[in-house]
């Protein structure tokens, strides 16, 4: 059995306001991917690539990689306009005997061991599963003039983070056929979010929902930083 990690850090980060891209803001005195790229590291994934913005590869590979010592870092690769290009551009540059991708955003520096562990044992038993947590709050659907027009039972509503883990064939067939077929996909307003969305709206197949951690939130405002630090402080 093989693993890979495709660890996205091409974001440009604009809502963060800041003229440093927010996966190598620092936190705790370390860059915000150093420490998704350490769970990784030290875990039983084999193998990681790293898809960064056009133009970072050098940067990254000596700044972060070596200078941290990832030796589980295979790839480093480019990604594109949206996410769900650069997940593509990652798997394609995986190891083609893998046997299950795990799909990470690298703005979520809070994934531990156990996280993956329970990623790892799901996927081999249903193919493709997702971490999250069931929601704390209720939720409202809006309509279209920002009224409530539906509010979901809150005993089967989840947030879904990452890592979203897959067979790893099977994931980067459906990722080939989203790029043959963006076209009709943006001529009918479907826009793909996360990876799961992939495999729900090429395949019949289940996903899984897998629990993570609260703790396990995605940087992506300022207000996001004093409370990454407040999590780092308790880890």
């Amino acid at each position: 059995m093989k693993t890979v990690a495709v660890v996205l850090a091409a974001g440009s980060g604009s809502r963060m306001q800041s003229d440093v891209k927010k996966q190598y803001m620092e936190i705790g005195g370390k860059p915000l991917i150093y420490y998704s790229l350490k769970a990784f590291e030290e875990s039983v994934i084999d193998d990681i690539v790293l898809v960064v913005s056009r133009g970072d590869i050098d940067f990254v590979r000596s700044e972060i990689v070596e200078k941290f010592g990832f030796l589980k870092v295979t790839a480093i690769v480019e990604g594109g306009l949206a996410r769900y290009h650069s997940v593509r551009l990652g798997l394609q540059a995986a190891a083609p005997d893998c046997d299950y991708a795990f799909i990470h955003d690298g703005a979520r520096p809070f994934v531990t061991e156990d996280i993956i562990l329970r990623g790892l044992h799901a996927v081999k038993e249903y193919g493709a599963c997702v971490i999250g947590m069931p929601v704390k709050d209720t939720i409202k659907i809006a309509d279209d003039k920002g009224f409530a027009s539906m509010t979901p039972d809150r005993d089967k509503t989840w947030l879904i983070q990452t890592p979203q883990i897959f067979s790893y064939k099977m994931i980067l067939d459906l990722y080939q056929r989203l790029d043959r077929e963006e076209g009709e996909l943006i001529e009918k307003g479907i826009n793909i979010t996360d990876d799961a969305m992939v495999v729900e709206y090429f395949s019949d197949k289940k996903v899984k929902l897998v629990e993570g951690s609260y703790t396990n939130i995605k940087i992506t405002t300022p207000e996001d930083i004093p409370a990454a630090e407040a999590i780092l402080k308790n880890m």
